[in-house]
């Protein structure tokens, strides 16, 4: 039995991934953005509270969350009509999709296992260091969901080169019918929750790092997610930002 964090868990693919793996015996922690998604959960799981556009209680979740032996980084925003900022002055598209996930993977005791989720949209995503928050260039809130895709995916390669004894890995889980999905999409739930259940608890073939999945295939991602200098230049823009730098 593994102790796995999975992030984003009151509803959608971070639900069913946490149900699956509550029913295949493992010790689930649900996370939730507020005490009122939590109690939405009914049946009492463990839940940790936080709201990952603020940084101040991101950061309070990574240092209290303890240790887990697989963490999945679920949570998400899609793209907005509008550009918008947090609390913390941060475009709240990039700091949700990008720069919590970083954060907790900074703070939270290493585990075994790190799973990123992205998107098929990382394809078209942009690795626009200089202007990672649209402060300059137009808006377009799914050219930005999508760089944040791509974002989590050089995450995910950065992670697995600097920790090799980690296994980190970014997954697509489909186009699928939730909130964020809406109903047009062609995928049912438990194919969105399918592969990160296998890399957080598979043997062989998921015992991999470094890759980028859909469906368990292994697939060849934007190109810019494995240049070196993105990953260092993404890594050290969200420690200027966050103040939190990754060990």
């Amino acid at each position: 039995m593994a102790r796995i964090l999975v992030t984003g868990s009151t509803d959608g693919i971070g639900l069913e991934t946490a149900r699956t793996l509550q029913g295949l015996g493992h010790d689930v922690v649900f996370h939730a953005r507020s005490e009122e998604r939590a109690a939405a959960l009914g049946d009492k799981p463990e839940v940790l509270v936080a709201d990952l556009a603020d940084l101040g209680q991101t950061r309070e979740m990574g240092r209290t969350a303890g240790a887990f032996d697989v963490v999945i980084h679920n949570a998400g925003i899609g793209g907005q009509d509008e550009r918008r900022e947090t609390g913390d002055g941060i475009e709240r598209i990039f700091q949700v999709n990008v720069l919590a996930p970083y954060v907790l993977t900074a703070l939270m005791p290493r585990p075994r296992r790190i799973v990123y989720l992205t998107s098929g949209l990382e394809s078209v995503g942009v690795a626009d260091l200089a202007d990672l928050q649209y402060e300059r260039k137009p808006w377009h809130g799914m050219q930005a969901y999508s760089d944040s895709k791509l974002h989590d995916v050089a995450l995910a390669f950065a992670v697995a080169r600097r920790w090799p004894e980690v296994y980190s890995n970014a997954v697509d889980p489909g186009w699928i019918r939730t909130k964020l999905g809406g109903p047009n999409a062609t995928d049912n739930l438990p194919e969105g929750a399918e592969t990160q259940v296998w890399l957080a608890t598979g043997a062989g073939d998921a015992l991999v790092t470094g890759r980028y999945f859909k469906r368990r295939q292994d697939l060849r991602p934007n190109a810019a997610a494995r240049d070196v200098r993105y990953q260092d230049g993404l890594l050290a823009a969200c420690a200027a930002l966050s103040g939190v730098r990754l060990p």
